[in-house]
């Protein structure tokens, strides 16, 4: 198939296939996103370690903690951004492409433990609250909202096409939460001496973080299944494939996503009436791209009906 002119359009590539494929665009280049972001957030958490030192507060230690998940989260979606770029080699031959599945994977996991840390911490700290700096912790997490939210900020045009890049977006964005709820709990605690508030909203915060990432954990692990991705519907495509002249039966129809970008077709046409010709696959292969973003299919003729293929029952993988 014609499928080296799709290998870089990760954005729009339902719009990309309109007969002109020397120039379809590349997709924007999430780099300087990332090492921004990298930057920032390192800093940041060693400013705010050494600040939860010194006004002894538990919570900005922990939100120490969760921003260097952060630094690793963004390192891992950013290793995964460029391993997709990497030229097939004859053992790998996807390239590296589900390299970002696997990320995106990471990322949701690794908050969920995370999470799971500072929830624990929250629960031991309600039977025993401690005394905290009530004006640092404020100073510091407010700093963090805006560190995190700006990061947050460089990933949103990303998360619409690649879940990898959501999964960087959502992880700095439900940082921002995070700092906002930290702000919260240093004034209230400055106003009303309630130390108990502290490990409450970590605990709160803990449970919209879980909401957050159930859905990242649940399309990534699914996409490591080889699951069709939810933007498409399989009964659509096969009944598109089943409409095409000369076809009278199709059969081991597989659709699956080779990276968070990238959709792969695999199907057996059945047409008595001979082989349709390269015409016919090289519009077959364009009107996928166009219809549902399938930009890597693969289609098997098969001429004689009588010739029962192996693979024909529907339960045969």
């Amino acid at each position: 198939m014609h499928d080296h002119a799709h290998d870089h359009d990760d954005h729009h590539h339902h719009h990309d296939h309109d007969h002109h494929h020397g120039h379809v665009h590349a997709p924007k280049n999430f780099g300087k996103a990332f090492a921004i972001g990298i930057g920032l957030n390192s800093a940041f958490v060693l400013i705010e370690a050494g600040f939860g030192f010194f006004a002894n507060s538990m919570s900005l230690l922990a939100d120490a903690g969760h921003n260097l998940g952060d630094v690793l989260g963004l390192a891992v979606a950013w290793v995964a951004s460029e391993l997709v770029k990497k030229a097939p080699s004859p053992r790998f031959t996807y390239g590296f492409r589900g390299s970002s599945i696997l990320a995106a994977l990471f990322n949701a996991v690794f908050l969920l433990v995370a999470v799971g840390a500072i929830a624990w911490e929250a629960v031991w700290r309600l039977g025993a609250p401690q005394p905290v700096a009530g004006g640092v912790v404020m100073a510091v997490a407010a700093a963090g909202i805006v560190v995190n939210g700006f990061t947050a900020w460089l990933f949103a045009s990303g998360g619409k096409d690649d879940i990898n890049l959501r999964g960087a977006f959502l992880h700095m964005a439900s940082d921002a939460l995070v700092s906002a709820g930290v702000v919260a709990v240093g004034l209230a605690i400055a106003l009303t001496g309630a130390l108990w508030l502290d490990p409450v909203v970590s605990l709160v915060i803990s449970g919209l973080i879980i909401w957050g990432t159930w859905r990242l954990l649940t399309e990534s692990l699914s996409m490591s299944l080889a699951a069709v991705p939810p933007r498409i519907d399989p009964s659509q495509v096969r009944e598109f494939l089943a409409a095409k002249p000369g076809v009278t039966a199709l059969h081991d129809l597989h659709i699956w996503p080779m990276s968070t970008t990238h959709v792969a077709l695999t199907c057996h046409l059945v047409m008595p009436t001979g082989h349709p010709g390269d015409v016919f696959l090289h519009d077959l292969a364009e009107e996928l791209a166009k219809k549902f973003g399938i930009d890597h299919p693969t289609v098997q003729i098969e001429v004689d009906p009588s010739r029962a293929c192996a693979l024909a029952p529907d339960e045969v993988v």
